[in-house]
């Protein structure tokens, strides 16, 4: 049961796993976490919102909603962004962080561009047509032909071109935060899979050298997707954070 109760001052505090998801993706990413962690919480997307201070509100009037005052907060990919942005916003209720298949780097070069040719496959051939152009790169070639992939295709699906566009507006204009992570002080996991093409591994060995209390994890055989391709080498990590002191 990984929602616990401590008292502080003679204040009970609730502190609760929560769960980010990244783009176009919801709480069907986390199905084999929420089954090893009983009383966590995913928050299940974040609505239309298309900027990351937006996203990281949800995750926090989700907490509110589900009566968490402290989070241990796991974020995937662009949920790794939201994690961060609330650590900024709110540090004083991020006991541990997992930073996991993303990155803290601004927009680059060329970014947009590549970002809007994707969209364009979407407006010119449909949203089954994107989702059909970006899934396979996020999961590693041994990993396509799987149950677990073809929910993850589903599960995009079902989110639509809209609110990929609005998720691609929130990334566009995503705030920078390298500059937070030498002045985290919580527990944090920095985790990827080996052949994440994405957010590769030497971009999270940087990530991890720049946090003072950092554990990083490169998980072999596993692409962007991480939690749905080696679901328990993915726990045993979140087991092994969550054993970690904290504040």
């Amino acid at each position: 049961m990984k929602f616990s109760r401590a008292r502080t001052n003679g204040v009970e505090i609730a502190e609760m796993l929560t769960f980010l998801p990244g783009l176009v993706c919801d709480s069907r990413m986390y199905a084999r976490q929420v089954a090893a962690f009983p009383g966590a919480l995913v928050v299940d997307g974040y609505g239309m919102a298309d900027s990351i201070t937006q996203m990281a509100r949800v995750a926090l009037a989700a907490a509110d909603e589900n009566g968490a005052d402290r989070l241990d907060l796991f974020g995937h990919s662009m949920g790794g962004r939201v994690a961060m942005e609330v650590a900024r916003m709110a540090p004083r209720r991020v006991r541990r962080l997992a930073l996991v298949s993303t990155g803290v780097h601004s927009v680059g070069e060329g970014e947009p561009a590549k970002r809007a040719a994707l969209q364009q496959v979407g407006y010119d051939h449909g949203f089954a047509a994107l989702v059909d152009q970006w899934l396979p790169p996020m999961v590693a070639e041994a990993n396509r032909d799987t149950p677990a992939y073809a929910e993850m295709r589903e599960m995009s699906l079902s989110k639509g071109q809209a609110l990929f566009d609005a998720q691609i507006r929130a990334l566009l204009a995503r705030p920078p935060i390298d500059d937070l992570l030498p002045h985290l002080t919580c527990p944090v996991l920095v985790m990827t899979g080996e052949l994440d093409v994405w957010a590769p591994p030497s971009q999270h060995r940087a990530i991890a050298d720049a946090v003072p209390d950092a554990e990083l994890v490169v998980v072999p055989g596993a692409g962007h997707m991480i939690m749905r391709e080696a679901p328990g080498e993915v726990n045993a990590a979140i087991a092994r954070w969550l054993a970690r002191p904290a504040d």
